[in-house]
């Protein structure tokens, strides 16, 4: 049965079904246009189907809404979605906005709007959830709420004032980093940097490695060295190697200066290889073990929940040390053959034999092949005396033989045929070598 008073914050991830029950996509917004006299009406729904593609959902082609579900009548047209002049989106545009109660004067924030069904079959923002200032100087505290009727409120613009984005963090918070990331990229360019200014710095660097870099470049720009150095320490360091060879070469050092120096060291290291190689491809944050650790700290470790998947299907094992460069390597325990053997049998009995390292310095092509011919997810990394310096994930090979566009490319649409790119190419922090391999001074 429909409802006929919605909040679009919970509507937020909500499923839509065709008339038959299958699944169409995921609610990702609603879509409004401001009238004179009355309140906005609303026109759509922004959907996001199969293939991350948002999509245009009009409100006359929803037949119910309630119980976490939207009905459409089936017919969909699948062209990108893209904001004309007059719509506003409720939850990336006006959650957090500032408004006035016309009837006191008094200032509070939308933190969630209700549309209503119209006799007519359409459907109009009806009331607005607000939070006024509040009163107490408590740092936990929070202000009074209070409903109101959209047409009881007039909207408070100062000139220069950032619009709140926490609001629009909370209706997204349970997306994946790729979505969260294809989010921010459809919103306003000041919006975006203001919903990234609010996030986390694990949650922000999670997003910053899902966007294309010219996007990571950007929004780094814009947060002060402090900041960003503590969203770098956050990333992965190979993805954090990238993003500091697009910046400057004075931003690039301040960074790294300011960085945790574990961090720094990573990521330093990796400037160092050029980047067509497994230098210039890995990460260096394998699990690394003794060949004395047990299948049941093996198990322990991947079972991490900062462990990528990728990395976490198999154990490095290698003579001390154990932080790259580490001692000699000696071979790799794949997580399906740990599940085999009793929690107490040791790792250096079970290593890997067919699976060999790559050298730091084989091509890029050569890692994809090896990876190719053996199934693998993750090849380990080592150099000319054969200590591992990390390891070449999966998703580091696609990411190297993609097209640069591959993020915004529309899903249905054959991948052509562009080079793939040279990260860290054009880069001269200090240290770093360029592409022919030669260090610069």
């Amino acid at each position: 049965m429909s409802a006929t008073r919605v909040f679009v914050a919970r509507l937020a991830g909500c499923l839509v079904f065709d008339p038959a029950g299958d699944r169409v996509g995921k609610v990702r917004d609603v879509l409004v246009v401001y009238r004179n006299d009355e309140a906005p009406r609303v026109v759509g729904l922004v959907v996001e189907v199969p293939g991350k593609r948002r999509v245009f959902v009009s409100i006359g082609r929803v037949t119910s809404i309630g119980s976490g579900q939207i009905i459409t009548t089936g017919t969909i047209a699948l062209r990108r979605f893209e904001q004309r002049g007059g719509e506003v989106r409720v939850i990336a545009e006006i959650l957090g906005r500032k408004v006035r109660l016309r009837h006191d004067n008094s200032l509070a924030t939308i933190e969630d709007v209700a549309i209503d069904e119209t006799d007519e079959g359409g459907w109009e923002v009806g009331q607005v959830f607000l939070r006024k200032p509040k009163a107490s100087p408590s740092p936990f505290g929070k202000g009074p709420t209070v409903f109101a009727l959209w047409t009881d409120v007039r909207e408070e613009s100062a000139p220069g004032e950032a619009q709140s984005a926490e609001h629009v963090i909370a209706a997204y918070a349970d997306l994946l980093p790729a979505d969260l990331a294809n989010t921010l990229l459809d919103l306003g360019e000041e919006r975006r940097y203001e919903v990234a200014e609010e996030l986390s710095d694990d949650r922000l660097a999670d997003v910053l490695e899902e966007m294309p870099e010219d996007e990571q470049v950007s929004i780094l720009n814009r947060l002060d060295d402090n900041r960003a150095a503590d969203v770098l320490d956050q990333m992965q360091p190979d993805d954090a190697a990238d993003l500091i060879a697009q910046l400057t070469d004075e931003r690039g050092e301040a960074l790294l200066a300011l960085m945790q120096p574990d961090e720094a060291d990573d990521v330093r290291m990796l400037l160092s290889y050029d980047s067509d190689t497994a230098g210039g491809l890995m990460t260096t944050d394998p699990v690394i073990v003794s060949g004395d650790a047990t299948v049941a700290e093996g198990l322990a470790l991947i079972r991490r929940h900062e462990i990528a998947p990728a990395l976490g299907a198999a154990v490095c094992v290698v003579l001390p040390p154990y932080e790259p460069p580490t001692g000699r390597f000696l071979g790799m325990v794949h997580f399906q053959r740990m599940l085999r053997y009793p929690p107490n049998e040791r790792l250096g009995t079970l290593l890997d034999a067919q699976t060999e390292p790559v050298n730091v310095g084989a091509s890029a092509l050569e890692v994809t092949r090896v990876m190719a011919r053996y199934n693998l997810v993750s090849v380990p990394v080592v150099d000319d005396n054969h200590r591992l310096v990390g390891v070449v994930t999966i998703d580091d090979v696609l990411d190297h033989v993609l097209p640069d566009d591959w993020r915004s490319q529309d899903p249905e649409q054959p991948l052509g045929h562009t080079r793939p790119r040279l990260r860290r190419a054009t880069a001269t922090v200090t240290g770093r070598r360029t592409t022919n391999g030669t260090r610069q001074p």
